[in-house]
């Protein structure tokens, strides 16, 4: 490695974790603050609290180290130019592609962790965020927490292939309201369709009501004429409790589950579900590039700092650039989730738009 590589290494280095550490500092600090209150009323206690935090630590990484690589390239950059270090490397005969280089490639290196960390830590990390925060309100009780819990929108596979969507789910009750059944046989070929108005888990057994079921041939055409019931004991072998236990959100999945749970799904014909789930898959793939992509943004902008003020400049146009990028990725998987785009240039969008222009600034500085 050159010399002019190990110095400017060295100062990217120092200052990106220099700001993980205020990061990491001022987001527990702020939380602390902001839930002070519950944590005093509930009696958490510092073992806890410490619990939690630590939990924590992954899902903070992943969405910082972007903006400390941003902030650490602007002020190392914006400092060597301020030095007119940058004219002397120029005047050397060195592209700005080979005055950056070592910093490119210290980001992509960010890029490969935080996709690690992001796919086998952080939905761990939620989960076991979820178990403690419960474990932190416990000054509420068991049954009022149960009287207060109503979950809308419920997908579920269990057993025997079978995959369960629910409007509503009344867990005091053990009640479910607007269901559908899809059965499948080995191969995913939909067999069958139960829609019913109510499920109700009594005695060991679910009993559903006003239930139309259909039946498909090999060729997922309706065979027979449907059969209606006003009431209907179902062979369900799941009971109310394994229903919230093996409900999926994308959140606690890594990458391999939330592939697999795709397919499983891809027989049901919930597009909606479908699209939703494929936009987070594309997600875990594109935002570790962030860091990369969001570093190349900064390197023209960087060079523009020539002011002595150069620490308060790179948190500028760090805050700047770091909002308009998270902007236009929201836009961008909204309109995913809204179907207006596909899953993957929803996912993709922000990145390739940043790209381009980050590559264009580049070319164009003098």
């Amino acid at each position: 490695m050159r010399i002019l590589d190990r110095y400017i290494l060295k100062s990217v280095v120092h200052i990106f974790f220099f700001c993980l550490l205020v990061f990491f500092f001022l987001y527990i600090i702020i939380d602390v603050f902001s839930h002070l209150e519950e944590i005093l009323r509930h009696q958490v206690s510092l073992g806890v609290l410490w619990q939690y935090y630590l939990a924590y630590l992954p899902f903070i990484f992943v969405q910082i180290a972007p903006i400390a690589c941003l902030l650490s390239t602007l002020y190392t950059f914006g400092n060597l130019n301020r030095n007119n270090e940058i004219v002397a490397m120029r005047s050397s005969g060195l592209s700005i592609f080979q005055i950056s280089i070592t910093v490119i490639i210290f980001a992509m290196l960010v890029s490969i962790f935080v996709f690690w960390v992001n796919d086998k830590f952080v939905p761990q990390s939620l989960s076991l965020i979820g178990k403690v925060k419960t474990e932190m309100e416990s000054g509420r009780t068991k049954t009022q927490e149960k009287k207060q819990e109503v979950i809308d929108n419920l997908s579920i596979y269990g057993l025997k292939n079978r995959l369960f969507f629910v409007n509503r789910f009344l867990v005091a009750k053990n009640t479910m309201e607007g269901i559908v059944i899809l059965e499948h046989d080995e191969h995913q070929n939909l067999t069958k369709k139960i829609v019913a108005d109510q499920g109700i888990y009594r005695d060991g057994l679910w009993r559903f009501y006003r239930t139309i079921s259909y039946e498909f041939d090999e060729n997922s055409q309706i065979k027979g004429e449907p059969q209606y019931f006003e009431e209907e004991i179902m062979t369900i072998p799941e009971t109310p409790q394994e229903f919230l236990s093996q409900r999926q959100q994308p959140d606690f999945m890594t990458i391999a589950q939330l592939d697999d749970y795709i397919w499983k799904l891809s027989k049901s014909g919930a597009t909606t579900v479908i699209r939703n789930f494929k936009v987070e898959l594309y997600q875990r793939f594109t935002f570790p590039l962030t860091s990369i992509i969001i570093t190349l943004l900064g390197v023209p902008f960087s060079l523009m700092i020539k002011k002595r003020a150069t620490g308060l400049s790179s948190i500028g146009l760090s805050i700047m650039l770091g909002f308009l990028y998270y902007v236009f990725n929201a836009i961008g998987i909204a309109l995913g989730k809204a179907g207006i785009l596909t899953p993957f240039l929803s996912a993709s969008l922000s990145h390739t738009l940043a790209l381009i222009s980050s590559l264009y600034l580049i070319q164009k500085v003098p």
